[in-house]
């Protein structure tokens, strides 16, 4: 039986991306050397909404990237059906300016790994900080936190948390946890 439990909706959600916003900015200040590179596939819905409500605050524009990193995952050559790249825009180098990586879940912390990998084909960050909206805690498999957390969720390996986005498809913006 495939059960779902509303973990996170709107009106929260929007309060949730608005805090996250306000310690970025506490941050960042002006974000003069920062960029915001969200993980393909799921992480740029995240890091478009977390860039709109930072440009609209700091009446400034935000640069904003995607960031694939496909062929940077370590299980690339052992899966049974090939994995389809997404599209990777990175308009800028990121040559020593301060990086806000950002994806919609965290789970293992080897896609994040894998992103950290695939950036250095667009130069040497200063530093490079996660922000995530779900982090599941109890499945990380690497030594890997985020700096930014929307939501913890404990969650055992059988779950998976799914994120709809309206820019998706979806009716609202809700985010579940399925067994």
């Amino acid at each position: 039986m495939n059960q779902k439990r509303l973990i996170l909706a709107s009106p929260l959600l929007e309060i949730v991306i608005s805090r996250l916003c306000q310690e970025l900015i506490e941050n960042h200040q002006g974000f003069a050397e920062t960029v915001v590179l969200g993980m393909q596939p799921r992480g740029i819905y995240f890091a478009e909404r977390i860039v709109r409500e930072l440009s609209r605050t700091l009446q400034k524009e935000i640069p904003l990237g995607y960031l694939d990193a496909t062929f940077y995952r370590d299980d690339f050559r052992r899966r049974e059906s090939p994995l389809r790249p997404n599209t990777t825009n990175v308009p800028f180098l990121i040559e020593n300016k301060k990086v806000i990586l950002v994806d919609d879940v965290i789970s293992t912390g080897r896609m994040v790994r894998a992103a950290l990998d695939a950036m250095t084909a667009f130069g040497r960050p200063r530093s490079i900080e996660l922000l995530v909206l779900v982090d599941r805690r109890y499945n990380r498999d690497l030594p890997i936190k985020p700096d930014y957390i929307g939501k913890r969720v404990n969650t055992l390996e059988s779950q998976r948390v799914l994120v709809e986005w309206t820019e998706q498809g979806a009716e609202t913006d809700r985010i579940w946890l399925m067994e």
